[in-house]
């Protein structure tokens, strides 16, 4: 009995349906092959491919970090505290955001330091520049008032209304109001992408480096400095157009004449 229950599966596995099987076992090797994802998300196993993927991260590494050391390197000399700041007739002062239609508390640090600067007698006029892309959001205008309550007089205050980003800043100084020099102020974090950025764009800068409490915004700009390098070296290379130009305006050089 034994002999012919072996006997018949014996018959029954010489005539089962290889092909089939075969197939299947395809389909669930390609299954598994779909389910461990793409080659290069797989971790390497030998050490040829551990060494390429060390190899790769490092490079990577230093390429993001090229831009954040030449920001360092080339404007390292010109970084310093308002006591520090040389004179010079033009302070420009970068938005920083806005609270419920006041400087945010980073944006008015900076104000603050314009405002020392100009009663010290280093500057005589102040380039507020900032984002007035909504007709509910006005950066130039609350620092404006924010500086007239410090101190700094409304003839000596003006506004770039289309400061969108640094580089739009910066090019809109030299191209629009026509600053050559000027001392520029910002948070730590930001201070060197400011000068490096008015550099390529024509303006000779010394970066005022203001004050901040190291909070959970001061280290997301810190970080975030680090993104933003590469977009500053790119701008500072093929000098893009900003957002918007339109025509050239006499603000700066009014306010220069006009009495303190």
């Amino acid at each position: 009995m034994k002999r012919r229950v072996r006997g018949d599966l014996a018959e029954r596995w010489a005539e089962r349906p290889r092909g089939r099987w075969r197939e299947r076992w395809r389909e669930s090797a390609s299954l598994r092959s779909r389910l461990r994802g793409p080659a290069w998300l797989r971790l390497p196993r030998t050490r040829k491919e551990q060494r390429r993927a060390i190899q790769t991260v490092m490079a990577l590494c230093v390429l993001a970090l090229l831009p954040a050391t030449w920001l360092f390197v080339s404007t390292e000399d010109r970084i310093g505290s308002v006591a520090d700041a040389p004179r010079a007739r033009v302070a420009v002062v970068f938005g920083a955001g806005l609270w419920k239609g006041e400087p945010s508390p980073y944006l008015a640090h900076r104000l603050d330091a314009a405002a020392e600067l100009y009663r010290t007698d280093r500057i005589e006029v102040v380039l507020v520049t900032g984002d007035n892309s909504r007709e509910d959001y006005d950066e130039p205008d609350a620092m404006r008032t924010y500086l007239t309550k410090h101190g700094v007089p409304d003839r000596r205050i003006v506004s770039d209304y289309a400061g969108f980003d640094t580089w739009d800043s910066c090019v809109r100084a030299k191209k629009i109001f026509g600053v050559d020099s000027a001392v520029l102020v910002s948070q730590g974090f930001h201070i060197r992408r400011a000068v490096a950025l008015c550099d390529a764009a024509g303006v000779s800068s010394y970066g005022v480096a203001v004050d901040a409490v190291h909070d959970t915004t001061w280290y997301y700009g810190g970080a975030r400095e680090v993104l933003a390098a590469g977009k500053a070296a790119v701008d500072a290379a093929l000098k893009p157009d900003p957002h918007f130009l339109g025509p050239r305006e006499p603000g700066v050089s009014r306010a220069l004449d006009a009495p303190r």
